[in-house]
């Protein structure tokens, strides 16, 4: 509902919308605060026992993947197709593996995460479970709630990544 040249004139070209638009699908809002200095991401890394992190942070990212995994799709297209935006992504290690493995790294310092299962391989599970790709297989294609895939990765990585679970 607005002229194209109102849409250029506030975000220059289409790669600062386009990364508006995927900056604020993250964040949930149009505040430049990374994602491990969220309140929610650090509230869930400050539980004392590795299920209450898992719990709380699988309920952080589901609230995320809400917002960008429809996006996924477009993101993809986008990047395929126009060089300015495929040169947007961020050179070295993939952001939300970072993130993933900041919380791995907080959550096997835990009383409660298995001794066997070590920092790399807790964030590789995160990371994996987690994905984008996945909550829309199970959400979109498979026809789950939101709150049903948030129980069932929060079981699955439990099950994996603390000694005594329920």
């Amino acid at each position: 509902g607005v002229a194209v040249q109102t849409v250029y004139f506030v975000f220059r070209n289409k790669r600062a919308l386009f990364k508006d638009v995927v900056d604020t699908s993250i964040a949930g809002d149009a505040e430049p605060v990374a994602t491990m200095d969220r309140d929610w991401f650090r509230a869930a890394c400050a539980e004392p026992t590795a299920a209450g992190q898992l719990r709380a942070h699988v309920r952080g990212v589901r609230e995320i993947l809400g917002r960008v995994a429809p996006i996924m799709p477009l993101i993809a297209a986008a990047a395929a197709t126009d060089p300015e935006i495929a040169a947007q992504r961020p050179a070295g290690p993939d952001p939300r593996y970072t993130v993933q493995h900041a919380a791995a790294k907080a959550l096997t310092s835990k009383p409660d995460a298995r001794p066997d299962v070590d920092t790399a391989r807790a964030a590789d599970l995160l990371y994996a479970l987690l994905s984008p790709e996945l909550y829309l297989i199970f959400v979109r294609d498979r026809g789950w709630s939101p709150e049903a895939w948030q129980e069932w990765a929060c079981a699955a990585l439990t099950a994996d990544l603390c000694m005594d679970h329920e």
